[in-house]
Protein backbone atom coordinates (compact mmCIF):
# COMPACT_ATOMS: atom_id res chain seq x y z
CA UNK A 1 0.00 0.00 0.00
CA UNK A 2 1.49 3.73 -0.68
CA UNK A 3 1.37 6.30 1.08
CA UNK A 4 -0.38 8.45 -1.06
CA UNK A 5 -3.23 5.95 -1.58
CA UNK A 6 -4.01 5.96 2.35
CA UNK A 7 -4.30 9.20 2.15
CA UNK A 8 -7.13 8.94 -0.16
CA UNK A 9 -8.38 6.26 1.81
CA UNK A 10 -8.85 8.65 4.73
CA UNK A 11 -9.83 11.70 3.27
CA UNK A 12 -12.53 9.60 2.02
CA UNK A 13 -13.37 7.81 5.54
CA UNK A 14 -13.67 11.62 6.84
CA UNK A 15 -15.71 13.12 4.37
CA UNK A 16 -17.89 9.79 3.93
CA UNK A 17 -18.48 11.30 -0.09
CA UNK A 18 -16.42 10.91 -2.85
CA UNK A 19 -16.64 14.21 -4.18
CA UNK A 20 -15.96 15.92 -1.23
CA UNK A 21 -12.70 14.04 -0.99
CA UNK A 22 -12.01 15.02 -4.49
CA UNK A 23 -12.21 18.18 -3.39
CA UNK A 24 -10.11 18.31 -0.32
CA UNK A 25 -7.25 16.64 -2.70
CA UNK A 26 -7.05 19.00 -4.99
CA UNK A 27 -8.38 16.25 -7.69
CA UNK A 28 -10.65 15.12 -9.94
CA UNK A 29 -13.50 12.30 -8.17
CA UNK A 30 -12.22 9.39 -11.46
CA UNK A 31 -9.01 8.60 -10.24
CA UNK A 32 -10.06 8.74 -6.60
CA UNK A 33 -12.50 6.30 -7.28
CA UNK A 34 -9.82 3.98 -9.29
CA UNK A 35 -7.21 4.33 -6.35
CA UNK A 36 -10.22 3.24 -3.76
CA UNK A 37 -11.00 0.48 -5.72
CA UNK A 38 -7.50 -0.90 -6.57
CA UNK A 39 -7.29 -0.38 -2.32
CA UNK A 40 -9.87 -2.87 -1.98
CA UNK A 41 -8.61 -5.26 -4.24
CA UNK A 42 -5.60 -5.18 -2.44
CA UNK A 43 -7.18 -6.05 1.02
CA UNK A 44 -9.38 -8.22 -0.46
CA UNK A 45 -12.58 -6.45 0.83
CA UNK A 46 -15.01 -4.15 0.34
CA UNK A 47 -13.86 -0.68 2.98
CA UNK A 48 -17.39 1.46 1.72
CA UNK A 49 -20.37 1.23 1.16
CA UNK A 50 -21.74 3.36 -1.57
CA UNK A 51 -24.94 4.55 -1.87
CA UNK A 52 -26.21 8.07 -3.62
CA UNK A 53 -26.30 9.78 -1.03
CA UNK A 54 -22.41 8.98 -0.08
CA UNK A 55 -20.47 6.64 1.45
CA UNK A 56 -20.04 4.30 4.92
CA UNK A 57 -17.44 2.33 6.15
CA UNK A 58 -17.58 -1.42 6.07
CA UNK A 59 -16.25 -2.88 9.47
CA UNK A 60 -12.76 -3.73 7.25
CA UNK A 61 -13.06 -0.23 6.32
CA UNK A 62 -12.66 0.92 10.16
CA UNK A 63 -9.77 -1.20 10.51
CA UNK A 64 -7.95 0.08 8.26
CA UNK A 65 -8.93 3.62 9.14
CA UNK A 66 -7.18 3.12 12.61
CA UNK A 67 -4.21 1.70 10.99
CA UNK A 68 -3.71 4.36 7.88
CA UNK A 69 -3.64 7.36 10.68
CA UNK A 70 -1.36 5.42 12.31
CA UNK A 71 0.88 4.60 9.29
CA UNK A 72 0.41 8.13 7.89
CA UNK A 73 1.19 9.62 11.48
CA UNK A 74 4.49 7.62 12.01
CA UNK A 75 5.75 8.56 8.18
CA UNK A 76 5.22 12.22 9.20
CA UNK A 77 7.37 11.91 12.14
CA UNK A 78 9.81 10.39 10.13
CA UNK A 79 10.11 13.37 7.68
CA UNK A 80 10.08 15.63 10.34
CA UNK A 81 13.24 13.97 12.32
CA UNK A 82 14.77 14.12 9.15
CA UNK A 83 13.99 17.50 8.83
CA UNK A 84 14.96 18.45 11.98
CA UNK A 85 18.42 16.41 11.26
CA UNK A 86 19.07 18.25 8.63
CA UNK A 87 18.33 21.71 10.40
CA UNK A 88 15.83 23.02 12.60
CA UNK A 89 12.29 22.49 10.66
CA UNK A 90 10.91 26.23 10.27
CA UNK A 91 7.19 26.79 9.22
CA UNK A 92 5.56 30.36 8.92
CA UNK A 93 1.61 30.90 9.45
CA UNK A 94 -0.30 34.14 8.80
CA UNK A 95 -2.69 34.83 11.06
CA UNK A 96 -5.48 37.25 9.86
CA UNK A 97 -5.61 40.01 12.69
CA UNK A 98 -7.85 37.49 14.83
CA UNK A 99 -6.36 36.47 17.89
CA UNK A 100 -9.15 36.53 20.07
CA UNK A 101 -10.43 33.21 17.98
CA UNK A 102 -10.50 30.27 20.70
CA UNK A 103 -9.63 27.94 17.81
CA UNK A 104 -6.23 29.25 17.22
CA UNK A 105 -5.18 28.56 20.65
CA UNK A 106 -6.77 25.33 20.74
CA UNK A 107 -4.68 24.55 17.45
CA UNK A 108 -1.94 25.73 18.28
CA UNK A 109 -1.58 23.31 21.15
CA UNK A 110 -2.43 20.65 18.59
CA UNK A 111 0.65 21.32 16.44
CA UNK A 112 3.01 22.20 19.23
CA UNK A 113 2.33 18.37 20.35
CA UNK A 114 2.54 16.84 17.29
CA UNK A 115 5.76 18.63 16.33
CA UNK A 116 7.84 20.42 19.11
CA UNK A 117 10.80 20.58 17.29
CA UNK A 118 9.68 22.54 14.75
CA UNK A 119 10.44 26.80 14.89
CA UNK A 120 6.68 28.00 14.41
CA UNK A 121 7.23 31.70 13.32
CA UNK A 122 3.56 33.81 12.88
CA UNK A 123 3.24 36.80 10.85
CA UNK A 124 0.01 38.83 12.10
CA UNK A 125 -1.07 40.64 9.13
CA UNK A 126 -3.78 43.53 9.02
CA UNK A 127 -6.84 43.31 6.82
CA UNK A 128 -5.68 44.86 3.80
CA UNK A 129 -4.35 41.26 2.45
CA UNK A 130 -6.73 38.06 3.55
CA UNK A 131 -4.11 35.82 2.46
CA UNK A 132 -1.74 37.13 4.82
CA UNK A 133 1.50 37.27 2.41
CA UNK A 134 0.91 34.01 1.10
CA UNK A 135 1.46 35.25 -2.59
CA UNK A 136 4.55 37.28 -1.92
CA UNK A 137 6.09 34.44 0.07
CA UNK A 138 5.77 36.02 3.27
CA UNK A 139 4.47 32.65 4.68
CA UNK A 140 3.84 29.20 4.45
CA UNK A 141 0.47 28.56 5.33
CA UNK A 142 -2.10 31.02 6.54
CA UNK A 143 -5.28 31.07 9.15
CA UNK A 144 -7.85 33.56 7.57
CA UNK A 145 -11.40 33.79 6.37
CA UNK A 146 -12.78 33.59 2.89
CA UNK A 147 -13.85 34.73 0.30
CA UNK A 148 -10.97 35.85 -1.58
CA UNK A 149 -9.18 35.14 -5.35
CA UNK A 150 -7.70 31.63 -4.64
CA UNK A 151 -6.35 31.54 -7.96
CA UNK A 152 -3.84 29.18 -7.82
CA UNK A 153 -4.52 28.66 -3.90
CA UNK A 154 -5.31 25.38 -2.06
CA UNK A 155 -8.12 26.00 0.65
CA UNK A 156 -9.34 24.17 3.01
CA UNK A 157 -12.47 25.41 5.31
CA UNK A 158 -12.34 24.94 9.27
CA UNK A 159 -15.63 26.73 10.28
CA UNK A 160 -18.02 28.96 9.15
CA UNK A 161 -19.46 32.00 11.54
CA UNK A 162 -22.52 33.90 11.42
CA UNK A 163 -21.92 37.48 10.64
CA UNK A 164 -23.60 40.09 12.60
CA UNK A 165 -23.62 43.83 11.99
CA UNK A 166 -21.58 45.86 14.32
CA UNK A 167 -23.18 49.14 15.52
CA UNK A 168 -23.37 51.48 18.78
CA UNK A 169 -25.29 50.07 21.50
CA UNK A 170 -27.16 53.27 21.21
CA UNK A 171 -28.19 52.96 17.57
CA UNK A 172 -32.05 51.95 17.14
CA UNK A 173 -31.15 48.73 15.26
CA UNK A 174 -28.98 47.69 17.93
CA UNK A 175 -32.06 46.83 19.72
CA UNK A 176 -33.45 44.50 17.31
CA UNK A 177 -32.89 40.34 17.38
CA UNK A 178 -31.70 40.47 14.23
CA UNK A 179 -31.20 42.72 10.73
CA UNK A 180 -31.28 42.21 7.39
CA UNK A 181 -28.73 44.39 4.91
CA UNK A 182 -31.59 45.91 3.53
CA UNK A 183 -31.97 47.48 7.36
CA UNK A 184 -28.33 49.28 6.33
CA UNK A 185 -29.45 51.00 3.60
CA UNK A 186 -27.88 54.52 3.44
CA UNK A 187 -25.95 54.30 6.28
CA UNK A 188 -21.66 54.20 5.98
CA UNK A 189 -19.89 51.39 5.87
CA UNK A 190 -15.80 50.98 6.34
CA UNK A 191 -13.47 50.50 3.34
CA UNK A 192 -10.32 48.62 2.72
CA UNK A 193 -8.03 50.37 0.86
CA UNK A 194 -7.75 50.73 -2.85
CA UNK A 195 -5.72 47.06 -4.19
CA UNK A 196 -7.48 45.43 -1.51
CA UNK A 197 -9.15 41.87 -2.97
CA UNK A 198 -12.52 42.72 -4.95
CA UNK A 199 -13.92 39.91 -3.40
CA UNK A 200 -12.84 40.34 0.02
CA UNK A 201 -14.13 43.86 -0.14
CA UNK A 202 -17.62 43.06 -1.83
CA UNK A 203 -18.19 40.64 1.23
CA UNK A 204 -17.46 42.70 3.78
CA UNK A 205 -19.74 45.60 2.41
CA UNK A 206 -22.30 42.58 2.11
CA UNK A 207 -22.15 42.98 -1.84
CA UNK A 208 -23.02 46.18 -2.48
CA UNK A 209 -20.58 49.40 -3.07
CA UNK A 210 -20.30 51.55 0.07
CA UNK A 211 -19.03 54.66 1.42
CA UNK A 212 -17.18 55.59 4.71
CA UNK A 213 -14.07 55.66 6.68
CA UNK A 214 -10.70 53.44 5.33
CA UNK A 215 -9.43 50.93 7.71
CA UNK A 216 -6.83 48.33 8.20
CA UNK A 217 -7.18 46.74 11.20
CA UNK A 218 -9.68 45.34 13.29
CA UNK A 219 -9.74 47.72 16.17
CA UNK A 220 -9.77 50.80 13.38
CA UNK A 221 -13.27 49.26 12.48
CA UNK A 222 -14.32 49.18 16.38
CA UNK A 223 -13.23 53.22 16.30
CA UNK A 224 -15.31 54.02 13.50
CA UNK A 225 -18.29 52.36 14.78
CA UNK A 226 -17.86 53.83 17.68
CA UNK A 227 -16.60 57.66 16.97
CA UNK A 228 -18.69 57.38 13.90
CA UNK A 229 -21.90 55.35 13.91
CA UNK A 230 -19.85 53.62 10.83
CA UNK A 231 -21.66 49.77 10.24
CA UNK A 232 -19.51 47.11 10.73
CA UNK A 233 -19.52 43.63 10.29
CA UNK A 234 -18.19 40.83 12.29
CA UNK A 235 -18.37 36.89 12.99
CA UNK A 236 -20.52 36.48 16.01
CA UNK A 237 -19.35 35.01 19.01
CA UNK A 238 -16.04 37.75 19.33
CA UNK A 239 -16.29 39.85 22.49
CA UNK A 240 -16.97 43.51 21.41
CA UNK A 241 -16.77 47.15 23.85
CA UNK A 242 -18.87 47.54 25.94
CA UNK A 243 -20.89 50.50 23.98
CA UNK A 244 -20.99 48.25 20.85
CA UNK A 245 -23.23 45.62 19.80
CA UNK A 246 -23.29 42.52 17.04
CA UNK A 247 -26.88 41.90 15.54
CA UNK A 248 -27.10 38.83 13.56
CA UNK A 249 -27.50 39.33 9.71
CA UNK A 250 -30.21 37.20 8.72
CA UNK A 251 -29.11 37.60 5.04
CA UNK A 252 -25.10 37.25 5.16
CA UNK A 253 -23.53 34.29 3.79
CA UNK A 254 -21.79 33.15 7.09
CA UNK A 255 -17.88 33.99 7.21
CA UNK A 256 -15.60 30.95 6.86
CA UNK A 257 -12.63 30.27 8.77
CA UNK A 258 -9.74 28.43 6.06
CA UNK A 259 -6.61 27.43 5.77
CA UNK A 260 -4.69 28.40 2.57
CA UNK A 261 -1.33 27.49 0.79
CA UNK A 262 0.14 27.71 -2.24
CA UNK A 263 -1.63 25.05 -4.46
CA UNK A 264 1.51 22.24 -5.04
CA UNK A 265 3.63 23.10 -2.01
CA UNK A 266 4.92 19.71 -1.35
CA UNK A 267 6.16 20.73 2.54
CA UNK A 268 5.09 18.44 4.63
CA UNK A 269 4.58 20.39 7.74
CA UNK A 270 2.19 22.44 5.45
CA UNK A 271 0.03 19.14 5.18
CA UNK A 272 0.22 18.41 8.68
CA UNK A 273 -0.40 21.50 9.69
CA UNK A 274 -4.15 21.39 7.41
CA UNK A 275 -4.74 18.22 8.97
CA UNK A 276 -4.49 19.07 12.24
CA UNK A 277 -6.06 22.24 11.96
CA UNK A 278 -9.16 20.34 10.33
CA UNK A 279 -9.47 17.89 13.28
CA UNK A 280 -8.90 20.55 15.30
CA UNK A 281 -11.68 22.71 14.32
CA UNK A 282 -14.27 19.76 13.69
CA UNK A 283 -13.90 19.13 17.40
CA UNK A 284 -14.53 22.72 18.54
Amino acid sequence: MELRTLRYFVAVAEELHFGRAATRLHMSQPPLSRAIKQLEKETGAPLFTRSPAGVTLTPVGSVLLDEARALLGRAERARMRVAAAAGTATLTIGILGDGTDPGTTRLAAAFRRSHPGVDIRVRDTDLTDPTCGLRTGLVDVALTRAPFDDTALAVRELRADPVGAVLRADDPLARRDHLELADLAGRRWFQFPPGTDPLWQSYWNGGTPREGPVVRVVQECLQAVLWNSTVGLAPLGHDLPENLAAVPLADMAPSRVVAVWNDGDTNPLIRSFTEIATATYRRA
